[in-house]
């Protein structure tokens, strides 16, 4: 009889230590589950050295004219109506530093009659307001122009579209009115183009029309680099010592010219 209660015990202890483990595995199983559903929805880090400089709601971090710039719908919205139209070119400027070295992703969308542009090492012109002289990463609604680099007020077109240029060596200094000697039809005459990227019209269809474009500025040292929607539209080494800037002021800009519109998001600087 004591044989058969001590089997009797033997076997319930074995059916509870089976249960348990049962029990115990199919917990883990559930956390597991979970564990992995919640990895799956959660939005990775990136760990790529870019911050957002534009927080998608306010103005916090930017200076320029309200009459022209809000945020709306999360994006930076530029603007010019039938009853506020410019007589000079605006900008807003971000306030963070002036970037030497960077890398400067965003994305923009404009109306077909729009005009804008991402200036960067700028200078702010004292005798007008919200105003910058320097590079600028030409955007336009027709994409005639959109990705080529353009000095502001400075030394006007230095590539356009396709083109990867040299810059030559200035000996001048700006003082003596040399900028304005050596513009011709709006373009920088010291300047040799030593490659094709690719034909502006064929660069042109990369961008899309009245919709979301991505620009990606490569800048470091004396060569500036621009990318619209991961391909390289301009491409400028900068030898002018004399005239070059290595750092600035980074802001974007609404056109003089008719009623247009400009969108931007995703605003994300890297420093080199």
């Amino acid at each position: 009889m004591r044989c058969e209660n001590n089997r009797r015990v033997h076997k319930q202890m074995i059916y509870g230590l089976i249960a348990l483990s049962l029990f115990v595995n199919s917990q883990s199983c559930i956390e597991k589950k979970q564990t992995f559903s919640e990895s799956k929805n959660k939005v990775p880090k990136q760990n790529d050295g870019f911050v957002d400089i534009f927080d998608g709601e306010t103005l916090a971090g930017w200076k320029g004219d309200t009459n022209y710039w809000r945020v709306e719908n999360g994006n930076l919205v530029g603007e010019v109506t039938p009853e506020t139209l410019l007589k000079r070119n605006t900008f807003i400027v971000w306030q963070g530093n002036q970037p030497s070295d960077f890398e400067l992703k965003l994305e923009f969308k404009i109306t077909e009659a729009g005009n804008s542009g991402i200036n960067y090492r700028s200078n702010l012109i004292d005798t007008i307001p919200y105003a910058l002289k320097g590079y600028q990463a030409d955007i336009d609604g027709l994409r005639k122009y959109t990705g080529q680099n353009y000095e502001e007020k400075k030394r006007a077109t230095l590539a356009y579209r396709g083109e990867s240029v040299h810059i030559k060596s200035e000996d001048n200094p700006e003082a003596s009115g040399s900028l304005k000697a050596n513009i011709k039809n709006n373009c920088w005459q010291s300047r040799e183009v030593v490659g094709s990227l690719e034909d502006s019209d064929s660069l042109k269809t990369k961008i899309k029309s009245e919709d979301w474009n991505k620009m990606h500025l490569v800048i470091k040292g004396n060569r500036l680099q621009h990318y619209v929607n991961g391909f390289l539209m301009s491409d400028v080494l900068d030898n002018d010592t004399v005239n070059r800037k290595l750092k600035g002021y980074l802001g974007v800009q609404v056109h003089v010219g008719p009623p247009m519109k400009v969108e931007f998001r995703n605003i994300r600087l890297k420093l080199l």
